[in-house]
């Protein structure tokens, strides 16, 4: 089952407040908003795509305790971001010292800003243009540094800011570089 989209008539936009409100409501959907008010219900996912997400957030996760350098979101987390797009990455990371500039309140529901690190797994159900056009929203609205595993074609897409997307064939791991030191993502586990 691919996502569905539905297109919400301007008298319909609904604000920040009511699409969380909305979520909440409807917490076994799973739902982005695009910056245009488009409401995307996407189905869950497969049992191979929850692995490879777990194993992905795992690594991150595990980096991040050890370096202590910010905080890491899993895919239920959603962020608001400066073009109003609600968005909810695979994967999404923040250094400690935007966590740390948020409120409470803020805390409490979606993040309103854009993760520095994103990671965007795609599914079997996933089109692969959507998922390209995601990536280069994060970058326009702030992400240092994304990637688009895409484990149909063994394929990795690297977005990163004021540089085109670099595209690697089978690749056996990848480097958080500036954005993310140290961090190594074993891909043997994905592929």
């Amino acid at each position: 089952m691919t996502a569905f989209i539905l297109n919400m008539p301007p008298v319909a936009k609904l604000t920040d407040e009511q699409f969380y409100q909305l979520c909440q409501a409807n917490r076994d959907l799973r739902l982005e908003m695009t910056a245009q008010g488009e409401l995307i219900i996407m189905p869950p996912t497969g049992g191979e795509t929850g692995k490879r997400n777990s194993d992905i957030n795992l690594d991150l996760a595990l980096w991040n305790r050890q370096n202590k350098l910010g905080i890491v979101f899993d895919s239920s987390t959603g962020f608001i971001l400066p073009n109003g797009a609600k968005r909810s990455p695979d994967a999404a990371w923040i250094p400690t010292d935007k966590w740390d500039a948020l409120t409470s309140e803020q805390k409490q529901k979606f993040l309103p800003l854009c993760p520095d690190f994103v990671i965007e797994l795609r599914s079997p159900t996933d089109k692969l243009k959507t998922l390209q056009d995601k990536m280069q929203e994060y970058i326009e609205n702030g992400t240092r540094l994304g990637w688009l595993i895409n484990p149909q074609d063994k394929q990795v897409e690297i977005y990163r800011q004021d540089r085109e997307v670099e595209v690697l064939n089978s690749p056996n791991s990848l480097s958080g570089e500036n954005v993310l030191p140290g961090f190594i993502l074993n891909l043997e586990l994905i592929w």
